[in-house]
């Protein structure tokens, strides 16, 4: 597959790739070079950001994830992991049920930060996160289950956990693929 020589075609390939968002993590972020190109107010000019993130989006598409299914009942653990980083928000809805070692992972979500959202704070990033994560994974799990949270930011942790008595998971951290780096798919605790 060749990179796009204009806007209509670099429309075209994010339209058909952008089935593929909930199966990518990070996905708003990767796809941002190529995105602007696409705007009215900008020339189209396809530069070595464009031509990396092109690369990069063909590698994801070829290793897509693939997402398990929804399943419900009190046995059921359903964890949120969210993340605010320099360039946007992720967040990630991971399910085990007893007998199972691995996790599996129902979605993958991202998005860019848009206007004065770029200026928050690293704690309100962080916030906004968990926010839109809660309300991505109640679509897909609905709003009567249990759900563990899992922030990156490593201060919330204690903070949540002294004043809330939240089950918080321990912090773990992320590869480029969005998995944690020591393993292929988080192990839940039970």
């Amino acid at each position: 597959m060749s990179p796009p020589t204009n806007k209509k075609e670099t429309q075209a390939f994010l339209g058909a790739i952008g089935f593929s968002r909930m199966h990518i993590p990070e996905y708003s972020q990767i796809v941002s070079p190529p995105y602007l190109v696409t705007c009215k107010k900008n020339n189209f000019h396809w530069g070595p950001e464009q031509q990396q993130a092109f690369a990069q989006i063909k590698q994801e598409i070829a290793h897509v994830v693939a997402l398990g299914p929804v399943r419900t009942g009190p046995e059921v653990k359903n964890v949120l992991y969210s993340a605010a980083g320099n360039n946007g928000l992720s967040w990630s809805l991971w399910q085990r049920v007893p007998g199972e070692t691995w996790g599996q992972p129902l979605g993958f979500w991202s998005c860019s930060y848009r206007g004065f959202k770029a200026n928050y704070t690293p704690t309100e990033k962080e916030i906004m996160a968990a926010y839109e994560g809660v309300q991505a994974t109640s679509e897909v799990i609905g709003t009567e289950t249990q759900l563990l949270w899992h922030p990156d930011y490593q201060c919330w942790g204690g903070y949540l956990k002294e004043r809330f008595s939240l089950p918080i998971m321990p912090p773990m951290s992320h590869g480029a693929n969005g998995l944690p780096s020591s393993l292929s798919a988080p192990i839940l605790e039970t």
